[in-house]
């Protein structure tokens, strides 16, 4: 089986590590596995493809921000990923995000009717189905279930000066229709649930978690606690790659109003700037690609907090329960879907006195760190992967 991914990024963030993740799973078990992504963040390997450089990335970027045509430049970076398909020629094309100023859309689509190679698709959120956004929870938006107009969010990701959402709507609409064999995959049942009312709602959905390396992310000693004097702290811990509204920062800071003198908060992935603004109560720690690191603030903190506005299946809280520490979560996409009674609590999104309230229970009611672990065994990547191979198998085998 020769295994072609496509993806706007690999070895980072969490949808590049996927799959890279899933590269390094299959070739270790002895399939042909390739990775074309857009953008380069690290050394490239053998098995890597470059879509495009970065003048194109620019171009495209520049075309994104000023006619909001995220997904329809790249013309000719597109066409030259194609050459390589054809001279790979792979049975499964599994695509992963399709947004980061990379790829045009309906030239890949068109190519992938015409060829009619199985397709895996994993949505890590929610653009292959809007008009622009790639989340919409955060501005109580619909329309995507009929038809995109007048953008909302026209100045968030992919950001532009213009509102071509409607049009972009119908474009992505005909790209993605008719697709012979094609296969959605969704990390979170709740974002199955938004497929199923989309466009899209015709193709089958398979649903599978995110996993983690379990041995990366584990119950990690070390001397965070000492260094930053924090031995006798009840810490707090908030973990993201970017920190804004939507990742809820601001319940942080307002949080931090109400420490009492034994808790702290603790904040990974803050810019250098938002670091400089923090209350005293509150530890800042710039964005970290060290594992090691990671695990080990983990391991330190006494709960984790996620106050996500919108997510798919945040891999941080995955992160925080393979570390042993429980989780209190908004009720917000996929993120609940995580945890269970015994290894975190669910609270009303935004509500401040609930967040307030849940820490305080699990202060003086800790939920066992056992419980955490036995969780996060449910989310192995090594079991996520093998789910995947078995999708790649199923495929081909009904293809054939």
């Amino acid at each position: 089986m020769k295994v072609l991914q496509i993806s706007a990024v690999y070895k980072y963030g969490s949808v590049g590590r996927i799959a890279f993740d899933l590269h390094t799973t299959l070739v270790s078990r002895g399939y042909d596995s390739y990775i074309a992504h857009g953008r380069i963040f690290g050394s490239s390997d053998s098995e890597t493809i470059r879509i495009g450089n970065k003048w194109s990335v620019y171009k495209h970027g520049f075309l994104t921000r000023m006619f909001d045509l995220h997904g329809f430049a790249s013309k000719k970076a597109t066409l030259k990923l194609i050459d390589e398909i054809k001279r790979l020629n792979p049975d499964l094309i599994h695509l992963h995000n399709l947004h980061g100023y990379y790829i045009n859309i309906e030239i890949l689509f068109d190519y992938i009717k015409e060829v009619n190679t199985p397709v895996i698709w994993t949505f890590h959120d929610c653009w292959n189905f809007t008009g622009h956004c790639v989340h919409f929870d955060y501005v109580g938006c619909e329309k995507w279930e009929k038809q995109c107009f007048q953008c909302p969010q026209k100045r968030a990701y992919p950001a532009s000066w213009l509102d071509n959402s409607k049009r972009n709507f119908q474009r992505k609409k005909a790209a993605f229709s008719h697709v012979n064999n094609l296969t959605i995959v969704t990390p979170s049942n709740w974002l199955a649930g938004l497929v199923r009312r989309s466009f899209l709602k015709d193709y089958p959905v398979r649903i599978i978690n995110n996993g983690i390396d379990l041995n990366m992310f584990r119950p990690t000693s070390s001397l965070f606690r000492k260094q930053n004097n924090l031995e006798d702290k009840f810490i707090i811990l908030g973990v993201a790659n970017i920190w804004d509204q939507r990742k809820g920062l601001q319940y942080f800071l307002q949080l931090a109003k109400t420490l009492c003198d034994n808790e702290v908060i603790v904040l990974v992935g803050l810019s250098v700037k938002q670091k400089k603004q923090l209350p005293a109560n509150i530890i800042g720690i710039t964005r970290t690609n060290s594992v090691q690191q990671l695990a080990e603030i983990y391991s330190a903190a006494d709960v984790f907090v996620n106050p996500t506005l919108e997510d798919n299946f945040p891999t941080t809280n995955l992160e925080a329960l393979a570390c042993g520490t429980p989780i209190i979560t908004f009720n917000t996409g996929g993120s609940v879907e995580s945890i269970d009674n015994k290894t975190g609590i669910v609270i009303e999104k935004g509500n401040l006195n609930h967040l307030r309230d849940a820490i305080t229970t699990i202060k003086n009611n800790p939920l066992k760190s056992e419980d955490c672990l036995k969780r996060a065994q449910y989310f192995d990547e090594n079991i996520k992967f093998q789910e995947y191979i078995a999708l790649y198998n199923d495929v081909l085998s009904n293809a054939k």
